[in-house]
């Protein structure tokens, strides 16, 4: 499912960036260039939700090993 329509971001990218150690707000904006211009900003509105996820893909991550 994407998660932002401007960036063509889905969860699995976010949880795939979790799994690679980004789980901080700064981290995954900068990652995904979240509030650049030709964004709308909303998922840099929600980044709790994507912090989430990226939280649930590096704890999967774990448990993989």
């Amino acid at each position: 499912m994407y998660v932002c329509l401007c960036r063509g971001i889905t969860e699995s990218d976010v949880r795939e960036a979790g799994r690679a150690g980004c789980v901080m707000p700064c981290q995954l904006k900068a990652k995904f260039g979240l509030k650049q211009s030709g964004s709308c900003g909303r998922c840099a509105k929600n980044i709790h939700e994507l912090v989430e996820l990226a939280v649930q893909g590096a704890s999967a991550s774990t448990v993989e090993r």
